[in-house]
């Protein structure tokens, strides 16, 4: 999927690529990829959550699948954008992309599941929640 779809909430930030992102290749090491996507589910759910749906619930990765199209180097500027797909049950389906020059290089489905603060248990994921993600 190279576009977020039309009407979807969605949250990105530029990067430019240092020397600890690179790894013995010279490019890229794939944890910082990793790295990303988790500053970017953070980041999304932070401007669509509220306290009291941070006090209630709580996130956890339980799936990432990574697919990479292309590389990244050393001062190379990137985009790295976010959106949430598919939310049934316990479950939602976040995607990434890394851009790099309007290319996507990397792309990211992450499975996340909604657990209850406090009794740490998946809960399903309401309308309180689904409100937010549409």
């Amino acid at each position: 999927m190279n576009r977020i779809p039309e009407n979807t909430p969605s949250y990105e930030f530029a990067v430019t690529v240092n020397a600890e992102h690179i790894d013995y290749l010279n490019h890229v090491n794939n944890v910082v990829y990793l790295t990303w996507v988790n500053v970017a589910a953070e980041k999304h759910w932070e401007i669509l959550s509220n306290d009291e749906i941070n006090a209630k619930y709580v996130w956890i990765c339980i799936r990432h699948e990574i697919d990479y199209k292309g590389e990244a180097f050393l001062d190379d500027e990137l985009t790295v954008r976010t959106w949430v797909g598919k939310t049934h049950g316990v479950k939602s389906v976040r995607h990434v992309q890394v851009v790099k020059n309007g290319k996507v290089i990397a792309e990211t489905a992450s499975t996340w599941c909604l657990v209850d603060a406090k009794t740490q248990k998946p809960t399903r994921i309401r309308e309180d929640v689904l409100s937010l993600l549409k």
